[in-house]
């Protein structure tokens, strides 16, 4: 009935589910934010996670400084360390103040109340300090960021490197991703869909209701089942009760024709003993037949033992002949083997010397071969800067001696006209 139970169950779901209409899909007809305003509250969020990411790995930046000084620059590198001694400062004062506390339930314990109030008067000058020393550690933060968004390169390079953040860390920036999500959803939807969405949670709640109100009334008819099933189980232990009686009286009978088996047996044992006695009568005289059988044949073993420790005798110093012999030549092949062992090893540590000697003739083959390919490249370098020279020693003596001939021309010229001029004047 625990089964039908669950049937019931699910039929009534059934039921419920297939009059509801279907599913309407409240995807945003937006795809991209158009208005100024959404658009900056994106912009914001996402600028505040980048500055989250930053800020969480600022631990792994402290623990690999060495790593990434030469990535991020001196000046972040000097406000990380900055940053680094004032947490230090703030985790020593912490846990100080937590080993005073400790000493403030160690005195209430010893009733001393003079060092009690000393020591009191010390936490509360130590939680005073605390508020300025988290002001400063907030204010570096805010230094480090800037500096790292002041550049973007470093920050680039800080996130593309294989650095881990805490889980926490990962879990709150997910959180703000998820958020994130979450709002970029709430901004593409319209005052309409938000108000259809809402009727449509209203008609699915009151639906819900409605199934809540029909379950309850078959959970009523099931209890009223289950009544009607124990006033059933009743009369079922009523039934099991006389069968329990029905059954006390057969097992008594069982009891009186158990002893009258018991009975039977015995003289059933006692007719079987006599017949075993018999059979023991037979079997010893059987066995003393075996044994004189047995005896001739230890004696005729006995012989052929003989037999066989001779042969074994002769096979043994055979064997040990045989195995001083392989003795004997063993020892011979090992003082060869060493012997070659350590031929071997001395070519090995000569081979190891001609192999750095080898090395170092590669080295110097390499640098005489890159100084003659430089030397060579000079060589070129300086032919080809003396074929332009000589072209341009060329070029300059053809225009000066074109320039000479010009001049004479013209002071021939000169030469020419002047004596027309005298003969005109005669």
């Amino acid at each position: 009935q625990g089964p039908d139970f669950h049937r019931i169950r699910l039929m009534t779901t059934e039921a419920t589910k297939k009059p509801a209409s279907p599913l309407k899909s409240f995807v945003p007809s937006k795809t991209k934010l158009t208005t100024i305003e959404t658009k900056r509250i994106m912009s914001v969020l996402d600028e505040a996670i980048r500055k989250v990411e930053l800020v969480t790995l600022l631990s792994d930046v402290v623990a690999n400084q060495a790593s990434l000084e030469g990535i991020l620059g001196e000046d972040i590198m000097r406000a990380v360390s900055d940053h680094e001694d004032l947490c230090k400062t703030l985790l020593d004062s912490v846990s100080d103040l937590n080993d005073q506390e400790r000493q403030v339930q160690e005195l209430e314990d010893m009733e001393d109340e003079r060092g009690l109030r000393d020591l009191l008067l010390v936490i509360e000058e130590q939680k005073y300090s605390l508020p300025p020393l988290m002001g400063q550690i907030k204010a570096s933060t805010k230094s480090i960021l800037r500096l790292l968004l002041n550049n973007p390169q470093a920050a680039r390079l800080l996130q593309m490197q294989t650095l881990g953040r805490s889980a926490e860390a990962q879990s709150f920036i997910d959180s703000l991703v998820e958020l994130r999500g979450f709002l970029f959803e709430k901004l593409l939807t319209s005052p309409m869909e938000v108000r259809d969405k809402t009727q449509f949670i209203q008609d699915i709640s009151r639906r819900n209701r409605r199934n809540q109100e029909a379950v309850e009334a078959l959970e009523n008819e099931l209890a009223k089942s289950l009544k009607s099933r124990d006033a059933e189980v009743e009369k079922e232990n009523f039934v099991i009760q006389e069968l329990k009686n029905h059954l006390y009286q057969v097992l008594k009978f069982s009891e009186n024709s158990l002893l009258r088996t018991k009975q039977e047996a015995e003289k059933q044992q006692k007719a079987d003993f006599r017949a075993s006695q018999a059979r023991m009568a037979k079997i010893q005289q059987e066995i003393l037949t075996l044994r004189t059988q047995y005896h001739n044949l230890v004696t005729e073993n006995r012989e052929q033992e003989q037999t066989l420790r001779k042969k074994k005798y002769k096979v043994e110093t055979e064997i040990e002949n045989w195995i001083q012999k392989y003795d004997m030549e063993m020892s011979e092949k090992q003082m060869e083997y060493e012997e070659l062992e350590v031929i071997h090893k001395e070519e090995k540590v000569q081979l190891e010397e001609l192999k750095q000697k080898h090395d170092v003739l590669v080295e110097e083959f390499s640098q005489i071969r890159t100084e003659r390919e430089i030397n060579s490249k000079k060589r070129m370098e300086a032919e080809e800067q003396l074929v332009r020279m000589v072209r341009a020693a060329t070029l300059i003596q053809a225009m000066w001696k074109g320039y000479l001939v010009r001049s004479m021309l013209r002071s021939k010229k000169k030469k020419r006209s002047k004596g027309k001029a005298k003969d005109k004047a005669k």
